[in-house]
């Protein structure tokens, strides 16, 4: 593996659970390498978001790599700071961490066909890559809502994912703006703090039971001494989560009764009607993403804590303005507010063979085998485009795009290349999955969600479908619909 300014068979930009997945792999290959990562530390979503209280909403058995099994965790749904851990000793322990740039976000990349190789750019060097994956994730780049007002707010303003602890926020006024799944997480630790909370709700959002719990030392120890059992708990989690995309299809019954349940959790955590019915979605469920917790609800009826029912419209000093007109008096904002996902900011850093990949997506985000794009020679995007899911792990999804990627490797190890998927096989793909959309809840549950692209409406995050379906499609690599 080289250093900066010199020359590597693949490059890796990112060195979340994508990048350091691929990586992984790599390594026990004796693969030449690097990982270019801008922070200081591995971890990705699992560094940046340090937030009280924040975890997984998926369970830890199946939020880890199968090829590297966790029987140590420590709860149902895993703290994010042990997922971080994880990441971390993975990193060391594979002997990826010689392998990594720290420091070294990527300024530009461009395909250099007269060396057959892309020109990677960083803070660190540049790097001369045969292959490029981009692993940068799409939960990167905080949302920052355009308020009038707000950067002139003169107490602390904390985006969720760029969390402060040496803010003190104990005994103050505080508002959240925001109720989706980070809200969630935050306000209940939040409210045992502040003096008051207030919280800012554009649109309310689908609550089901979290049902979370510690493991016991027993429980662990038996996972820990019997790797079976551990992987059978893994699968029936799976199955378990693989059941829940008929309700996203709107498939009868299924969406009936996951929408009785979520009702249900209402009913049963918030007496008062008046504020039962403020936070009753006026959209399907699964339209936007669904909030697990049995924590939301319980802090939203304390005394201290106020449910303002309308978006934060503007500042005024300290005073924060509700679009209800409503005014409230705060000494700090937090702003749960989410993430540029659906437009990447790394795209236009990157340079095909006629233009950026920002170019390519400017109606959306789009790849075959949601990892190839056309224009970009041997190059390949994980966690992109229709690869993500509203249902079931992200990190199953990743390893099915991590053997397609091993798969092309071994393609150019034999035959050379460089690799180029065909405009035809990309449209016939985006074809596919647009048609697999239509109708699911995502496009005809009436909201609009991070999921879709905000210019063509198109739903480019998800994947429609099952997670066994996409693996069914894409692990496996062929070369047939590639030039070269």
């Amino acid at each position: 593996m080289s250093d900066g300014d010199g020359r590597v068979d693949v490059a890796i930009v990112g060195a979340g659970f994508a990048g350091l997945g691929l990586a992984i792999r790599l390594a026990r290959r004796g693969a030449d390498f690097v990982v270019l990562e801008r922070a200081g530390d591995v971890g990705g979503t699992w560094r940046d978001n340090r937030y009280p209280g924040v975890s997984c909403d998926v369970p830890s058995h199946l939020y880890s790599y199968s090829f590297r099994p966790a029987p140590e965790w420590s709860r149902v749904f895993a703290p994010g700071e042990e997922i971080h851990d994880y990441l971390r000793r993975a990193a060391v322990e594979e002997g990826v961490e010689p392998h990594v740039r720290y420091g070294a976000e990527m300024v530009r990349t461009r395909w250099s066909a007269p060396h057959g190789r892309w020109e990677v750019t960083t803070t660190a060097g540049t790097w001369w890559a045969r292959v490029l994956v981009l692993a940068a994730g799409r939960l990167t780049e905080p949302r920052i809502p355009d308020v009038e007002g707000l950067a002139d707010f003169p107490g602390p303003v904390m985006h969720t994912s760029r969390w402060d602890d040496d803010v003190a926020l104990d005994g103050l006024r505080v508002g959240v703006v925001g109720t989706g799944a980070s809200a969630a997480q935050v306000i209940p630790r939040l409210a045992e703090r502040a003096a008051e909370l207030v919280v800012f709700q554009r649109t309310p959002t689908w609550v089901v039971p979290r049902g979370d719990r510690p493991y016991s030392a027993g429980e662990r120890r038996r996972l820990a001494r019997h790797p079976e059992a551990a992987r059978a708990l893994r699968e029936e989690i799976f199955d378990d989560a693989e059941r829940a995309v008929d309700a996203r299809r709107r498939v009868r019954p299924a969406i009936d009764e996951l929408r009785e349940r979520a009702r249900r959790h209402l009913h049963e955590q918030i007496d008062d009607p008046g504020l039962r019915a403020r936070l009753a979605p006026g959209y399907e469920i699964g339209c936007k993403r669904i909030v697990l917790s049995d924590e939301l609800y319980p802090a939203l009826a304390r005394d201290d804590v106020e449910l303002e029912g309308s978006a934060l419209a503007r500042v005024e000093g300290r005073t924060a303005v509700a679009a209800s007109g409503a005014r409230h008096d705060l000494d700090a904002l937090v702003l749960a507010t989410g993430f540029h996902a659906a437009r990447q900011p790394y795209a236009p850093r990157v340079q095909g063979r006629r233009g950026t990949l920002a170019d390519h997506w400017a109606g959306g985000m789009t790849a075959f085998a949601s990892t190839s794009v056309h224009g970009f020679p041997n190059m390949f995007v994980l966690d992109g485009p229709n690869a993500s899911l509203g249902h079931n792990s992200a990190i199953y999804m990743i390893e099915t795009q991590i053997e397609y990627v091993l798969g092309a490797l071994d393609h150019l190890a034999r035959a050379g290349g460089p690799l180029e998927v065909t405009a035809a096989a990309e449209r016939d793909y985006v074809r596919d999955v647009d048609a697999a959309a239509r109708g699911t809840v995502w496009l005809a549950g009436g909201c609009r969600s991070w999921y879709l692209d905000e210019t063509s409406g198109r739903l480019t995050l998800l994947w429609p479908g099952s997670a066994r379906s996409f693996r069914e499609r894409n692990a496996r690599f062929d070369p047939a619909p590639y030039t070269g």
